[in-house]
Formats: C-alpha cells, structure tokens, sequence
C-alpha cells in the first residue's frame, strides 16, 4: 500500500520540487559517538539544545557584542562585571587547564579601547 503511494506520487510530481533535489545527503559522521547515545545527541542537535558550557559562552559573546553600543560608561561597567561573572561561573563549570580558561574582561582596557575608536 505505501509502495503504491510513493509511485503515484513519483508519477505525479509531487517530489520534483523538494528541498536538495539532485544534491547529495549531508550525513553526519557520529563513528565516535557511542551507538547507545546517538539518537540522543541527534535529538538534542535537532532541537538546538546545548551543553550548559556552550550555553554560557554563547551569552557571553552576546553581552560582549552589546558593550561597544553601550554609550554610557557606568551601564557598560556594569555589563562588564557580569560578563565577567559569568567567564568566572564558565571556568569553573569545566575541569580544563587554566591556560585554556576563558579570560576576564578588564575595565581598564576597555575604557582605552573604546576611547580610541
């Protein structure tokens, strides 16, 4: 029955217009992925879900793009003690070298940086 579905609808065109048509199939290699774990990380991938880490770093970047719009030097001192919270709360989450720590943001620096431009 579902093979006799498929062929009518071969027959009338109702794939010619898909999505990719002609193109190879983007599979993903998940070879080092455990077999007993794959459908869980391909459903966390489909639903744009994130690990807690890159979560973290993801609103860090954000925070970090708003700062150079921010004209106002107390409201940018602010974002920038909690852009450097959560560098803190990022760090620790992780068990990695230091040296691979994300670095915290200095006021100093900024005020000159942003002075400049």
């Amino acid at each position: 029955m579902v093979e006799r579905k498929i062929k009518e609808a071969l027959k009338n065109g109702e794939f010619d217009n898909l999505p990719g048509k002609g193109k190879p199939l983007a599979l993903q290699d998940d070879a080092r992925v455990p077999e007993d774990l794959r459908l869980a990380y391909k459903i966390l991938k489909n639903s744009d879900c994130l690990p807690p880490e890159l979560a973290e770093k993801k609103e860090i970047r954000q925070m970090e793009d708003m700062l150079s719009n921010i004209p106002d030097e107390k409201e940018r001192y602010r974002l920038i003690k909690k852009i450097n919270y959560k560098i803190m709360k990022l760090n620790m989450m992780g068990k990695k070298s230091p040296l691979l720590e994300e670095k915290q943001i200095y006021y100093r620096k900024l005020v000159e940086k942003v002075a400049k431009k």
